[in-house]
């Protein structure tokens, strides 16, 4: 409850929404009328679903989110907001009984400020006008971070492996495919409040490669593509490796090119790269953890949203099955791109799987060779017929956003005996998206 001891001057009118999360009725109340009658626009929330419900329709300017709730406590949800994009307001945590352990885990996560139980109605007031201040300044919309790829084993390892890394200042090699997200796993390497640097003229390597080194003290030089540099500026990476070495900033490069052709071709120096790989990750590529997906998707449009740049919407159940099916050969700009098309040409608040289709077919079109190509003719007729049918079963599901229901409707089959052809084909078409959420 608030302590009403020490009441300022009351009844000025301020504008701004605050939504109120707290599973006791009483604190709500209370709250919402001294919100209230100092002008504020308030809504409120007993629980976390609530609050969620909430947010996902609208942003308020400002969140007093309590900490113990039986659902799910404040500082999940906080989390939650963060890793999804959401957390574009300010919120105040409120506690009787957090420990400082708790308020500063609440306050890296993003929380701009934390309220004791009892509140004093002057702290409150204070707090809360102090916060909606910040919703004045310019919206930081959320970037995309390593946090935001998701929760697959794929990229807990990844993660894992990153942050086995962090404390050394050893040059680290980045590898994979283009788009995987090279930059996302430098940047969480990346110290912070330090100087991040990117190579971006690779002329100045071979010019000065002093220049760089003043600018990266105690932080981060980013190459973007190891593969392109050519014999000079090769050595004049190598030169700034020498005058990194057992300093505090670290050098991290990133190579979408298979380097053991560039390498047997004379193309790179062999030291170089020796120098370069000692601590070397490899990236996964979309398709490696496309149960990730649908939360990137559903982050990316939120990005959208966020800087207004669509209209509020969301994909539905089934479009999100359809994201997650395609290879996504381009990988993440790729699809960042399919989702900003759907998120502004979709003539719908609700994206659906036929939107997906639209936008998706093409590119399978583009990226799919002939079908001639696909089946070995030349092959026994049973062989020949499983690669078809494998095929054939595949689009289908992709088309059908893994509806094993309408899946053997098109195909004129009971579902019992399309269970047992995927089986045989050796055709992992797993449960469905709404089932798993």
């Amino acid at each position: 409850m608030c302590d009403t001891a020490g009441l300022p001057q009351r009844g000025y009118a301020v504008s701004g929404h605050v939504l109120v999360v707290d599973d006791e009725i009483g604190i709500r109340e209370l709250l919402s009328e001294i919100l209230t009658e100092e002008g504020y626009d308030v809504h409120l929330a007993e629980n976390a679903d609530e609050a969620r419900s909430f947010r996902s329709r609208q942003r308020p300017d400002l969140v007093l989110l309590d900490i113990w709730m039986p659902d799910t406590d404040g500082v999940t949800l906080l989390k939650e907001w963060a890793t999804g994009g959401q957390l574009t307001m300010p919120v105040v945590m409120m506690s009787g009984h957090a420990t400082i352990d708790t308020a500063v885990e609440a306050t890296k996560m993003g929380a701009v400020d934390f309220l004791e139980k009892p509140i004093a109605l002057a702290k409150l007031l204070a707090t809360v006008t102090k916060a909606i201040k910040k919703t004045d300044a310019p919206r930081r919309v959320p970037s995309l971070e390593l946090a935001a790829l998701g929760k697959s084993m794929v990229v807990q390892d990844l993660k894992k492996r990153l942050t086995q890394i962090a404390s050394h200042t050893s040059p680290v090699l980045l590898s994979g495919e283009p788009g995987s997200g090279f930059e996302l796993c430098a940047r969480f390497l990346h110290p912070a409040n330090s100087p991040w640097v990117e190579i971006a003229d690779r002329a100045q390597l071979v010019a000065s490669p002093q220049s760089y080194v003043d600018k990266v003290v105690n932080g981060t030089l980013y190459l973007p593509e190891l593969s392109e540099l050519n014999k000079l500026e090769q050595k004049g990476l190598m030169l700034l490796i020498e005058k990194l070495n057992g300093g505090t900033a670290r050098l991290v490069c990133a190579s979408s090119r298979n380097m053991d052709s560039l390498l047997a071709s004379g193309e790179f120096d062999t030291r170089l790269y020796y120098r370069l790989s000692a601590v070397s990750v490899k990236v996964p590529s979309l398709r490696e953890h496309r149960e990730d997906v649908p939360d990137i998707a559903n982050f990316m449009l939120t990005q959208m949203i966020e800087s207004k740049e669509c209209q509020p919407r969301k994909f539905t159940v089934a479009a999100l099955n359809q994201l997650r099916n395609f290879d996504w050969p381009g990988n993440l700009p790729q699809l960042n791109n399919v989702v900003r098309t759907l998120a502004i040409t979709s003539l719908s608040d609700e994206i659906e799987s036929e939107d997906v289709n639209r936008v998706v077919s093409p590119l399978k079109q583009a990226s799919s060779p002939p079908l001639a190509q696909m089946i070995p003719l030349d092959a026994p007729l049973r062989e020949a017929r499983d690669v078809f049918e494998r095929l054939y079963f595949e689009h289908l599901i992709q088309k059908e956003g893994g509806s094993m229901t309408r899946v053997a409707e098109k195909a004129g089959l009971e579902r019992t005996h399309l269970y047992r052809k995927l089986k045989q084909l050796n055709i992992r078409h797993g449960k469905r998206l709404d089932e798993e959420l």
